[in-house]
């Protein structure tokens, strides 16, 4: 198998994506001088800063320091004091190395430090080390002071370059790995019936679930296959294909569910799409337009599923496919592992369409519920 690499831009905000195994030894350098920056400062989490950072420090020149005081789902008391950093190092880029949770607080420590800098837009250097592709969107999600989920929308937030080297994700937790393999096929299916996604990067959905139906159940029994982890680097890339559209189409049921609970509970958001993802497309072989069941249906031709006969029956279909491959990767969990109150989830459903009256509610409550106790 040879890994996929090579090198893709598409206009002057995105200075290039750079990609396959060993490629941030050349990349970084080119990227910093693209976008003339000569102090950056390095946001990663606390997990990869022994194991990863000095090797990237050693291709920074100037390095305007390192902040690894963010944790998961991007406090915004860790994002202020990396702002403070960023600030008092007089910093003139950023280079993010992670998951998630470090790429989204690098967005949005860049953001505020514009704010309080007079707006002046700093470049933004994203190394995902996870399949949660937060470097392809060009919006920030953060926690509130309340352990709300807070978003950020601007075209001002995306990246100027990205760099995917699967080499630097070998230290990545197998569950992390994995469960943001399914947050990125969480994307891919939303796709299908998301409002305002065009045609082609429909079709970039189909590619990227057949990649990572294919290669995470690969990537679980050989963690060390680097040519599988650029892969599935490559299908997460795929799954959320960088369009100015994201940021005013809204996200899909799946995604919307996870933002109430994982924050508030504590739960990652690669395990909210392995407990939302499979009954959500379940329900939507009831609530879908015709279109969008045509899109979900067509699916299990991405992985070789043959069709029922019938497009309802070939979502729900998919839907056991997906929580099948939860329990391949040993993913499976619940609501009620987490400490999540049963009484709360009335209170989830609520929070999750905006009122009670929503004529969905009775639908997610089921779903939250049916969530509660499955092991």
């Amino acid at each position: 198998m040879t890994a996929p690499s090579g090198f893709y831009a598409w206009s002057d905000t995105l200075c290039g994506v750079y990609y396959g195994p060993g490629c941030v030894q050349t990349a970084l350098p080119e990227l910093l001088e693209k976008v003339s920056a000569k102090k950056a400062l390095i946001v990663t989490g606390k997990s990869l800063f022994e194991k990863t950072v000095e090797d990237i420090l050693n291709r920074v020149n100037a390095s305007g320091g390192v902040f690894h005081d963010i944790s998961q789902f991007s406090p915004i008391a860790g994002i202020r004091r990396g702002v403070a950093l960023y600030k008092e190092n007089t910093c003139d880029s950023i280079v993010a190395v992670g998951g998630g949770s470090p790429i989204d607080a690098a967005k949005a420590i860049l953001y505020f430090a514009q704010q309080e800098q007079g707006g002046k837009k700093r470049p933004l250097i994203a190394i995902p080390t996870t399949l949660s592709a937060a470097e392809y969107t060009s919006g920030v999600g953060y926690t509130d002071e309340e352990g709300n989920k807070a978003m950020i929308a601007s075209p001002g937030l995306a990246p100027a370059g990205i760099i995917i080297d699967a080499e630097l994700s070998v230290f990545t937790p197998s569950r992390l790995w994995l469960s943001t393999g399914m947050r990125a096929l969480d994307h891919a299916v939303e796709t299908m019936y998301r409002v305002g996604v065009p045609v082609p990067v429909k079709h970039l959905g189909y590619a990227a679930i057949h990649d990572l139906f294919s290669y995470l159940p690969e990537s679980k029994a050989n963690p060390q296959a680097i040519e599988v982890r650029q892969k599935l680097l490559v299908a997460a890339w795929m799954s959320l294909w960088p369009m100015r559209m994201n940021i005013n189409s809204p996200t899909g049921l799946s995604h919307t569910i996870g933002y109430k609970i994982g924050p508030t509970y504590g739960i990652p958001h690669g395990i909210t799409s392995c407990l939302s993802l499979a009954p959500v497309v379940k329900l939507q072989a009831d609530v879908a337009s015709p279109e969008d069941k045509k899109w979900l249906a067509g699916s299990l031709f991405c992985i070789n599923e043959p069709s029922t006969g019938s497009v309802e029956a070939d979502i729900r279909k998919f839907s056991d496919c997906i929580q099948k491959l939860v329990l391949t990767l040993g993913l499976q969990t619940s609501l009620s592992e987490y400490e999540v109150p049963k009484a709360d989830l009335t209170k989830i459903a609520e929070r999750t369409l905006g009122t009670s009256e929503h004529p969905l509610y009775p639908q997610v409550v089921d779903i939250l519920e049916s969530i509660y106790t499955q092991k």
